[in-house]
């Protein structure tokens, strides 16, 4: 979502080419929906991991990412993978695997090869469930979300509107904590001191941006009709229902073969 603005929950032009920017945020929420639903009832290996490299490849082909982002599909999550296999593998039952064959001993505790391969399926299938969201995450921002809740789903816009203007401190109170760092090194604050201190200037700041937030939205009668006008409305168009019939689609033989 950072591609858009410095802002995360900010508004921006989507780029060209990459058509996963260019969809509803619901339609790709909708989209792997089945899929979400489905891997909570698997325990292989080969149905998550192939969930995980379509949702990398579509990644990859529709969205703009940085190459931060790249390198941690590509990299990381290979890596968070093996680590909760290890992980999960140390919390299996020895008694209750089929594979008994040691790989290596710690003590008196011996882990085998069927621990792993629980810890295995069980890192994938939420890796997965991961790696789907980003599909939505990455690619949609919050007021966009908004909107299209209100829009589609009918969500009252008190609410929806509420939530992002939540959202919005949180970028806020990162920028806010930069300048009182800042101000504070030129004040010769010690680095273990700088934090305890901030609290109390950053809590002072947040109280007054909400206050004036609070005072904008009643200048600008929020709440005051059952609905408002947007100036980027929130539209459903053909290709979001082909897009979730194209998933649908590719989804449904991986759960039936």
């Amino acid at each position: 979502m950072t591609f858009l603005s410095s802002d995360p929950y900010g508004t921006g032009v989507a780029p060209r080419g990459r058509f996963l920017h260019h969809l509803n945020p619901l339609a790709k929420v909708a989209a792997i929906l089945p899929a979400w639903i489905g891997l909570l009832f698997t325990r292989d290996v080969l149905t998550p991991l192939i969930a995980i490299v379509a949702a990398v490849l579509l990644l990859l082909v529709g969205a703009r990412l940085r190459a931060s982002v790249v390198v941690a599909l590509l990299v990381g999550i290979p890596a968070v993978v093996l680590v909760m296999a290890l992980s999960f593998g140390f919390w299996t039952d020895p008694s209750r695997v089929a594979d008994t064959t040691p790989l290596f001993t710690v003590g008196a505790y011996t882990y085998t090869v069927g621990a792993f391969a629980v810890g295995l399926a069980t890192s994938l299938r939420l890796t997965a469930l991961v790696t789907l969201a980003l599909v939505g995450g990455l690619t949609t921002t919050g007021p966009d979300l908004a909107r299209a809740l209100v829009a589609q789903l009918r969500v009252p816009y008190r609410i929806g509107y509420t939530a992002i203007a939540a959202y919005r401190f949180l970028p806020r109170f990162r920028s806010e904590l930069a300048v009182i760092r800042q101000a504070q090194r030129v004040r010769g604050v010690g680095r273990l001191r700088g934090p305890l201190e901030a609290v109390v200037p950053l809590l002072a700041s947040s109280i007054r941006h909400a206050d004036r937030m609070a005072l904008a939205m009643e200048s600008r009668a929020f709440g005051a009709h059952p609905t408002r006008t947007e100036r980027t409305p929130s539209r459903w168009r053909p290709r979001d229902t082909a897009f979730i019939l194209a998933l649908w689609l590719l989804t449904l033989p991986l759960f039936l073969l």
